[in-house]
């Protein structure tokens, strides 16, 4: 049998059914429901990808054609149907540095190295690792999004200034804008309780455009952020010298964006399968997003990762096929070239009211509640990861997240090491520990103040049964406590020590053990620590 790689995966892609159906095997209502999702999304898309071009530093149309072709990869090739990859605000926050400093061209080489670490991550399968972040965790970053994306929507209650900045709207403006997002809203939570026929973001939108186009209303339009009008990116090798030089400079910032890159994608990916019901694809998605940077670097875009916004708006709209996200990079591309006139006289207020629904939609409720009923280190990990993604950004604050929960898990398995004591029917005269808890680094230090070698007989018998011997600090705990005995004169005995322990014992060199495995303990002998011998029982 042929053996699966995400090599293979990645290709077997252009070869299932999601990709070419059988016309009799299309889903004609799940086909316009996936495309007119992908307009609602696209339509999102113009005011982030320019906005988060701002922030990098760049051109408008450096954010659009990053959109568009980060979208348009991932969503063929990606791990998660239904999911949305485009610029984002956590990747451009770390690229200002690098354009002010050396310029856009050094953004794409550093663009293209960030998908070949990406590319290289999804070969060694390094996506699995996302399994590794507990519940709490999700929890925070659902909610530290949500606030991120709420307040990255105050931005566009700016208007210029005149002065070359910008000011908070007042006035009438600032009413209308309210009014404008509050009826875009309403007509998000209607529209669902009269008609399923097309989704709710795509009409209000359109209503709301519609009459603000028809009776001219001054508010605010896409427009005024930037001209999105261009043509095809065109493709370029980034215009740096091929250096060790030029490595050193695009290297770290190559792999903070594509750490942050993964995290932001794979978490999203998690967030949007417990959604919609489906598991795995990880390592695809390392992979579809690698090669979807390698290729935007080559055409000019500001590469990108998943979008938990512009997701969580696809999925709400009924959105779950691979369709959707090809339909929104498609129409995105086509706003560019064709439907820039028209897109840019849309209110940005309709667009604000449907993230402000996003919000509303991502933000983890329930967790309010679950803070009151789960353990208190579960609900402060919770707060500090919402906390440090407002802050900071998403991947200091699932790392501190993941340390955080590592370190009490830590301590509770430590706290949890302990021993009864009852004497010896093989070794008459003998005391037996009892051992329970695993013995590690974190319950090294305990494990050791369980014995009392001058108050215990001559033999005394170390029972691991109920226990697990992990790893080198366990054995230089053994080492101690056989060392406290031996220098009471002593004899200490190991008994009933698992396999694993057995082997690791071995691998130390310090205390050799050998016997046959015994069925219910896996070890059938005593270990004489103080004679170095063996002894059946």
């Amino acid at each position: 049998m042929t053996k699966r790689t995400p090599i293979s995966d990645f290709a077997a892609n252009l070869r299932d059914n999601s990709y070419f159906m059988h016309p009799r095997e299309i889903n004609l209502p799940q086909t316009r429901t996936d495309i007119l999702s992908g307009l609602t999304v696209a339509l999102a898309l113009v005011p982030e990808a320019v906005a988060f071009a701002f922030v990098a530093g760049v051109d408008p149309l450096v954010g659009l054609y990053a959109a568009f072709i980060v979208g348009l990869i991932t969503a063929a090739f990606g791990g998660r149907p239904g999911m949305i990859s485009g610029a984002t605000g956590a990747l451009a926050v770390v690229m200002v540095s690098l354009v002010a400093q050396h310029g856009v061209q050094y953004l794409f080489a550093t663009v293209v190295l960030m998908g070949i670490l990406q590319i290289l991550a999804g070969v060694f399968r390094l996506g699995k690792f996302i399994r590794m972040v507990p519940h709490p965790v999700m929890l925070g970053f659902v909610n530290g999004l949500a606030i991120v994306i709420f307040l990255a929507q105050m931005e566009q209650f700016k208007i210029p200034d005149g002065n070359g900045g910008h000011a908070w709207m007042s006035g009438m403006t600032l009413w209308i804008t309210l009014a404008l997002v509050a009826a875009t809203m309403a007509i998000i939570w209607v529209t669902p309780r009269i008609t399923k026929a097309f989704p709710a973001p795509l009409a209000a939108i359109g209503l709301v455009a519609i009459a603000v186009i028809m009776f001219d209303v001054p508010v605010p339009r896409v427009g005024d952020l930037a001209s999105v009008e261009g043509g095809l990116p065109p493709f370029a090798i980034p215009n740096v010298p091929f250096t060790l030089e030029t490595l050193w400079i695009i290297l770290p910032y190559a792999v903070i964006l594509a750490a942050i890159g993964l995290i932001e994608s794979l978490l999203t990916l998690n967030l949007v399968g417990e959604i919609t019901n489906q598991r795995g694809g990880a390592s695809k998605e390392c992979l579809a997003q690698g090669a979807a940077n390698t290729v935007t670097g080559f055409f000019g875009g500001m590469g990108g990762c998943a979008m938990i916004g512009q997701s969580m708006i696809n999925v709400n709209s009924g959105g779950r096929g691979r369709l959707s996200g090809i339909s929104a990079a498609l129409f995105l591309l086509a706003f560019i070239l064709v439907g820039s006139s028209i897109i840019e006289l849309i209110p940005l207020a309709a667009l604000v009211g449907v993230m402000f629904m996003v919000v509303i939609g991502t933000f983890a409720w329930q967790s309010i509640k679950l803070m009151a009923r789960v353990p208190f280190a579960d609900a402060f990990v919770i707060i500090l990861v919402t906390i440090v993604t407002v802050y900071k950004d998403l991947a200091i604050a699932v790392v501190v997240g993941v340390i955080v929960s590592a370190l009490v898990y830590a301590w509770n398995a430590a706290s949890r090491i302990s021993a009864t004591t009852h004497p010896s029917k093989s070794e008459p005269g003998a005391r037996v520990y009892d051992i329970q808890g695993p013995l590690f680094f974190g319950s090294a230090t305990r494990f050791q103040e369980l014995f009392t070698p001058l108050e215990d007989p001559d033999t005394v018998i170390l029972d691991f049964a109920a226990s697990r011997v992990v790893d080198q600090s366990a054995l230089q705990a053994i080492e101690a406590v056989a060392e406290k005995y031996d220098a009471a004169g002593k004899r200490l005995m190991l008994r009933h020590l698992s396999q694993d322990c057995h082997q690791l014992l071995n691998k130390a060199g310090q205390l050799m053990v050998d016997a046959d495995d015994d069925p219910d303990y896996r070890l059938s002998v005593d270990y004489d620590i103080q004679l170095g011998r063996f002894g059946g029982h």
